[in-house]
């Protein structure tokens, strides 16, 4: 390869690791071109599947300051998936495939600016992809809002009963409030007829003024 090709290259693989979400590296010994291509097809537009060269790999790495991650694993026949897409749906073909075609042998990679592990690699693609997440927290939200709309809806009823309770409680306590009241009011003004003793004591003094006139 001639000087200025080895320097497209390392420059289209540096702008690669800058502009994907995250690049998995592979061992793909073992597997023939027409499988190459069924795993480009399996990765579904999530991820582009490269073969590539070590030694212009790691000088790509360490321009776009991803070598930590990747150095140690940029051995022996390499390719790299270079996520573009859902992560989680990038893992999903590249397990699926890796499982029909044992010669893909997953080295490791990096995710969102984190190194992952082969394992690790493999338990994201056992997570739900971003638009199932996203449905179902569409779902919820929903389902809150629905909730929601139901209680607004029940709550003038239910002021409704609290008015009316209201009302008869006051109605039941104002009878007993008033008999005091008006006990005390006839109390006052002397003109409490529900007295027996004064009435009596009434009648005997008219009757004495009237014997007094008599006798007279």
């Amino acid at each position: 390869m001639a000087n200025a090709e080895k320097v497209a290259a390392v420059a289209e693989l540096k702008e690669r690791f800058e502009t994907s979400n995250g690049a998995v590296l592979a061992n793909y010994r073992g597997l023939t071109v027409a499988q190459l291509a069924e795993l480009r097809r399996a990765l579904n537009g999530h991820a582009s599947f490269a073969v590539v060269k070590n030694t212009l790999t790691k000088i790509a790495a360490t321009e776009a300051g991803v070598a930590d991650q990747l150095g140690d694993l940029l051995t022996g026949p390499s390719a790299i998936a270079f996520v573009k897409g859902d992560v989680v749906e990038a893992a999903k073909g590249l397990r699926d495939f890796a499982k029909a075609n044992p010669a893909l042998a997953i080295k490791g990679g990096i995710i969102d600016g984190k190194s992952m592990t082969p394992s690790e690699i493999g338990r994201l693609a056992d997570l739900e992809s971003r638009d199932v997440l996203l449905a179902m927290l569409a779902g919820a939200m929903k389902a809150s809002m629905a909730r929601a709309a139901a209680t607004m809806a029940a709550l003038p009823t239910q002021m409704a009963r609290l008015a009316a309770a209201l009302e008869a409680k006051r109605a039941e306590e104002a009878p007993a409030a008033e008999a005091p009241a008006a006990e005390a009011a006839a109390a006052a003004d002397g003109t409490d007829d529900s007295n027996p003793n004064e009435d009596a004591a009434a009648d005997v003094a008219a009757q004495a003024t009237t014997e007094d006139a008599t006798e007279d």
